[in-house]
Formats: C-alpha cells, structure tokens, sequence
C-alpha cells in the first residue's frame, strides 16, 4: 500500500474522522425520533435526541437507512440466509438486532471500525441487556456463560466474537492486519458475502479504497459490495459540507472521486467487484 505505516489509533487526523460517527448516530436518532423509521436499539447508543436538525438531514438519512436496508435484506433472502455480511466502518449501527428481530440473520455478521469506537459499542453492548441478550440468543454453546455479566466472548477490549455476531477493531486501510482479524474469527470466503460501505470510502484516499476492494474481489468466491457515497460534491451544498469539516480537521480524502455516479462506479469497477452504488448529498 501507499499508505503510511504503521496506522495507529491515536492519529490526530483520525480524530475527527472517529467523531462522525457520533453525528451519523445522532441524526439518525433525531429522525427516528420524529417517525421518520423505527428502531428501538439505537436508544442505547445516544440517549437524548439532542438539538433539533433540518427536515434534509432527516429525509437524507431516511433515504440512506432504508436505501442500504433493501439491498440488503433483498442480498440476505436471495441467498436464504447462508451468507455473510461484513459491515465496513460500522460504527455505532444497529443493522444485526433488527435483522435478528425480522429473523434475517445471515450465518454470520461482521462489524469493523476503529479500536476505539469498537471499544466503546462493547461497552454498550456488555452494560445493556437489550443489546448483549440478542447476541447470546444467536449462541450455540455454553462457553459464552463462562464470562459475566453479560455472556460474550471479548478477546480484548477492541473485539467480541459469538456464532452470528462479531465485531473488530481495526484499520481499513490496513489489508493485511484486517484480512488476518477477519479470518481468526472464522470469516469464510466460500460463503456469498456482501460488503457494505457507508459514508466510509471518502475518508480514505482513492488508492486505498482500490485496496480494499481488490481485496474483496480477491478474497470472496461471490461478493457484493454497496456503497452508500456523496456524490456531485462540486456544487454549493458539496462546498458547505467539505468546509465544515475542514473546520473540524476531518479531510474527505476520496472526494476526488465522488463527483459523480460514473467516477465512483469506476473506483469499484477497477477492484473487480460488482458495484452497487448509492447516492448520498
């Protein structure tokens, strides 16, 4: 990779990268707030519904929320369950209690995000039945008794492994080292496996994003990947939004390359992997 070596954790142009994750769950607890979709976990995420936002913002993550959960429930019942998802930058997402709750499970449900955010959703998950029972619930042996109070396997504080649920701390930028945290906690590449990315390939440059999708297409007899992206970025709202995150130090480092449907469908495309893509303002 082009990278710089070694990625750690602590990066200060990291930081606020880490902190979008926190207004993604934030807006989406807003709206749901308002009615916009249901969702009874991400209550024990973000508490408050927090200060008021624009009826865009709730309409955008509606689109996005229900967008990205069509495809993949659509991905979930071609293959009737007997697949696997890999959530790429999950943060604090709450896609495997509903897909628990609907009874969509696949076989198994990878997440992936920084140490520290890993960290944090352990902690979450470990302290609030509502979210460590459904987890135990998918677990077919007793081993996971053996650690109180809430039942999980954490090898360390950055990643929690069960039967169908199992989440990792780790770099995306760094293949080798999420290649081997993957396959340790029995990622199968035979199984058909989506891949699902959003609002994530933008905080990487375009020659680390290829990585990663060269990776999936290497990796997986049958892939999907979708990716939920901004796109169109060169008009004022695109500004306004580059701007204020450059306010905060967080760099869209992929920006090149979302200025259109075409230029990301090429991004994939080049990594081999069939794209499907959704747009994103």
């Amino acid at each position: 990779m082009a990278a710089r070596h070694p990625f750690t954790d602590t990066d200060t142009s990291d930081e606020a990268v880490r902190a979008t994750c926190d207004d993604a769950t934030a807006c989406k607890r807003f709206a749901i707030s308002k009615g916009y979709w249901t969702d009874p976990y991400i209550q024990y995420f973000v508490r408050s519904v927090g200060e008021r936002k624009a009826p865009e913002i709730n309409r955008g993550y509606y689109g996005r929320v229900k967008g990205v959960n069509h495809l993949l429930d659509a991905f979930i019942r071609k293959t009737a369950c007997d697949c696997q998802v890999i959530n790429l930058g999950a943060g604090l997402d709450t896609t495997f209690w509903r897909l628990k709750n609907e009874n969509l499970l696949p076989r198994k449900f990878f997440e992936v995000d920084f140490p520290t955010v890993v960290a944090r959703k352990i902690h979450y998950i470990k302290t609030k039945p509502p979210l460590s029972q459904p987890v135990i619930e998918t677990h077919s042996t007793d081993s996971l008794l053996l650690v109180v109070p809430c039942a999980l396997i954490c090898s360390d504080a950055h990643s929690l492994d069960s039967d169908r649920y199992c989440i990792i701390g780790a770099d995306l930028r760094d293949i080798a080292a999420l290649d081997e945290k993957l396959k340790k906690f029995h990622l199968n590449p035979e199984l058909p496996t989506l891949l699902l990315s959003e609002c994530v390939l933008v905080y990487m440059t375009p020659a680390q994003s290829s990585n990663l999708v060269h990776w999936a297409a290497d990796t997986f007899h049958t892939a999907m990947f979708i990716n939920y992206e901004q796109v169109n970025m060169n008009d004022r709202f695109g500004q306004v939004m580059i701007e204020n995150l450059q306010r905060r130090q967080c760099t869209l480092a992929g920006v090149e390359v979302c200025q259109s449907l075409d230029s990301q469908s090429v991004l994939l495309v080049e990594g081999a992997v069939s794209p499907v893509g959704l747009g994103s303002r």
